[in-house]
């Protein structure tokens, strides 16, 4: 795999992950969690019920997460991962990992004396 190759399927990975609330409704839903769509509002409020529905849509539609649908009055939908969503888990967890790293480096800077500091 050439560099150009590697970084136009990182491009397409990451495409399944745009959008400001895709990675926060995957963390809620790893594990293999099933929530209905009112236990996911709860869990991020943030999120607006039109935003919410847009991205668990987008992510139904990219394979990454099952919708659920019992049909029963009232009527309930509950969302869950699929295996290839739940895939995911491994590669955020390093990227968790990478983030903390960055934090830490940043501690350890903060408490380092300054090369460039005067007296």
């Amino acid at each position: 795999m050439t560099p150009s190759s590697a970084a136009d399927r990182v491009e397409q990975a990451l495409k399944f992950l745009e959008g400001r609330w895709k990675l926060v409704i995957l963390f809620r839903l790893f594990g293999g969690k099933v929530l209905r769509f009112s236990e996911l509002e709860k869990a991020i409020p943030a999120i607006s019920q039109k935003m919410l529905i847009q991205q668990l849509r987008q992510m139904e539609a990219d394979g990454i997460v099952r919708r659920i649908v019992h049909h029963q009055v009232p009527p309930k939908v509950e969302y869950c991962l699929t295996d290839w969503g739940q895939a995911l888990c491994p590669a955020l967890d390093a990227l968790l990992q990478w983030a903390a790293a960055r934090e830490r480096l940043s501690e350890t800077d903060a408490k380092a004396p300054s090369l460039h500091s005067t007296p």
